[in-house]
């Protein structure tokens, strides 16, 4: 399988090319310009390999939840590969692609997730990470920190930069984690690794339905 997978959900600006099994990554935190660097990441890994877009099975994108300009240049670029290529896109959640992250990285089966939305709020979910990929537990959700409730009865891996913004949020669940890493951002290496696999799941969409997922509608910021 060869698969190319995009993120810029964050201030992290990642392209990840898997091939059979085997991933390699361009990976940079640089906050803004990523629709500049987006693309140029993913050219150069495709060069390396000697591939072009034709050539790819499929193309995936962290679809969200996110910030929105990211989301909308990692959805445009992976729209416009696809479109142009005649290929199919796998859209992965970004808060399951920390999960995976947390996983590789920590070796956590069970995964609370929060990213900072900002407003004062996070993204969250929770994840049993004992399969083949993350499986959400809960609903994707938009939350103030103090209405983020992990399921009862295991103990939780905290990922994501939810956890650093708001520092109350870990302490006030510290009886219930297992462990943490708040400085976790999601990557496209774990976007292609799941994808990989909802691809053979065939969960993949045409282009023209490879859409960002927001969760919060008012995109005004609060005074």
């Amino acid at each position: 399988m060869k698969l190319l997978a995009l993120d810029a959900a964050t201030e992290a600006c990642s392209a990840a090319l898997f091939l059979d099994g085997r991933v390699s990554e361009r990976y940079e935190v640089i906050g803004r310009g990523h629709a500049a660097r987006l693309l140029p990441m993913a050219d150069e890994l495709l060069r390396k390999a000697r591939l072009s877009a034709p050539d790819l099975d499929a193309i995936a994108f962290g679809r969200g939840p996110g910030g929105f300009t990211g989301l909308r240049i990692a959805a445009g670029v992976a729209q416009g590969l696809a479109a142009g290529s005649g290929r199919r896109v796998v859209p992965v959640s970004n808060l399951s692609a920390v999960a995976a992250g947390a996983t590789r990285s920590a070796g956590a089966e069970h995964v609370l997730v929060c990213m900072d939305a900002r407003m004062g709020q996070v993204y969250w979910a929770a994840f049993d990470c004992s399969g083949a990929v993350p499986l959400a537990v809960t609903d994707e959700l938009l939350a103030d920190p103090a209405h983020v409730i992990p399921p009862a009865g295991d103990a939780w891996f905290a990922a994501g930069h939810g956890f650093a913004a708001f520092p109350e949020l870990a302490a006030r669940l510290a009886g219930r984690l297992s462990g943490a890493n708040p400085g976790l951002l999601p990557r496209a290496s774990d976007v292609a690794r799941i994808a990989a696999f909802e691809f053979a799941e065939g969960r993949a969409v045409d282009a023209t339905r490879a859409l960002p997922v927001y969760l919060r509608n008012d995109v005004v910021h609060r005074r």
